[in-house]
Parts: structure tokens; C-alpha cells; sequence
């Protein structure tokens, strides 16, 4: 009885739920992807269905796996080549450009772009807060599309203090086109996949010294 009573609570919107999403979004301060880790603990916790937190078995791990990396991958350029500059984004990534030839480097932030944002993000931005969102507001069209505008800017928010407006800007816009994925179809495998790759080409391109050339293949820089 006593653990029926805590799952009940941690599904609700009470102090034992609130606690919980309080925690879960501490939980990145003390390390990434904590957070993540805990929605899962909360979803197991909660007697949460693996479900409703993205968490559904594809028909095909590998072709997913595959869509997500072509998907991402080419996101990334789209927002790179063509989104970025319309919006007049400064070329190269002031926060990350370290990374330039930073052998040393790339370890700890494959490992940031694979599980911290591939795993953490989208289990804790798309998968977590849609379930809240969605217990709160409800599953219609308009409830929905709310739901994505309201995770998307929090998801570009984040972004903001360690890579400013232009991060924010480029989160808003991720979080949109994924939130809406999510959306549609409930799973989060392929986001995960091509959350993954785009952040993999960002450290490529950025690691390869090729930012400020992938920048200007559309929108030539003036002379």
C-alpha cells in the first residue's frame, strides 16, 4: 500500500511529484545526463509506462538507427549552411571553437553530444516534460501543439548561458522539429539517434576547422 500511495504521488502534482521534477531538473547541475538517469527512476518509481516516456521498441532498431544519423546529420548542415546564417548567427561557435584540432578533447565531448544530449536531452525534454505536459493539458491537437512551443523554448533557454542567443536560437528551432517528430509518433529511439548525429556533425565540423566554410556554401561571405 505504501508503494502504491508514493506512485501515485509521483505521477501527481502534488509535493511528492513536484519534488521529483524538481530533482530531476537539479539533476544536470551535478552532472550530465543525470537528469535523464532520474527520469527513469521517477518512470520505474511512478509505475510510469516505459511508453509514455518515448521509450517504445521500433520495428527496426537499425533502420532507425540509420534514419536518425542521415536525419540529423543533415539537420545540422540545413541549420548550419542556410538556417543559422539567415539569422545572422556569427559563424563560428565562440563557446565550443576549442575543440579545433583539440584531439584531447573529443572524448569528453563525443561522449556530451552521444549520451548527454542523444540519451539525456531527449529523454528528459521530449519524453519527460511531453508526459507531465501532457497529464496536465491533455493529448488534443491544440493541448499538442502547446506542448511542443512550450518545450521547445525551454529546450532553446537552456542553451542560452553557455552559447547565448545563437544556441538559443538553434535549440528553439531543434526543439520544434523534434518535438513535433515526437509528436506525431511517440518514440524516441530515432530522436535520440539523430540527436546523436547532429551533435556529432557539429563537433566535426567545429573539430575539422570547416565552420566558417559550411557557413558561407549557400551565402557567400562579402569580400
Amino acid at each position: 500500500m505504501t508503494s502504491d500511495r508514493v506512485a501515485a504521488g509521483l505521477r501527481g502534482f502534488g509535493p511528492l511529484g513536484i519534488l521529483a521534477f524538481l530533482a530531476i531538473a537539479a539533476g544536470n547541475l551535478v552532472v550530465a545526463p543525470l537528469s535523464a538517469f532520474l527520469v527513469l527512476v521517477w518512470a520505474r518509481l511512478s509505475r510510469t509506462p516505459w511508453r509514455d516516456i518515448g521509450y517504445v521498441r521500433p520495428k527496426s532498431w537499425t533502420r532507425d538507427l540509420a534514419l536518425g544519423i542521415v536525419f540529423g546529420t543533415a539537420f545540422k548542415l540545413l541549420m548550419k549552411t542556410i538556417v543559422m546564417p539567415v539569422l545572422g548567427a556569427d559563424p563560428i561557435n565562440r563557446t565550443y571553437h576549442y575543440l579545433a584540432g583539440n584531439r584531447a578533447a573529443l572524448p569528453g565531448i563525443l561522449f556530451a553530444a552521444i549520451i548527454g544530449a542523444g540519451f539525456g536531452e531527449e529523454t528528459v525534454f521530449r519524453g519527460y516534460l511531453f508526459e507531465r505536459l501532457r497529464k496536465l493539458l491533455g493529448s488534443g491537437v491544440w493541448a499538442r501543439s502547446f506542448i511542443v512551443l512550450l518545450t521547445a523554448t525551454l529546450f532553446g533557454l537552456a542553451h542560452y548561458p553557455d552559447q547565448g542567443l545563437a544556441g538559443a536560437e538553434q535549440g528553439t528551432i531543434t526543439g520544434l522539429v523534434f518535438g513535433t517528430i515526437f509528436a506525431v509518433t511517440g518514440q524516441l529511439w530515432m530522436l535520440m539517434c539523430a540527436h546523436a548525429a547532429f551533435d556529432v556533425t557539429a563537433v566535426a565540423i567545429i573539430y575539422w576547422d570547416l565552420e566558417s566554410a559550411v557557413a558561407h556554401l549557400v551565402f557567400k561571405q562579402a569580400a
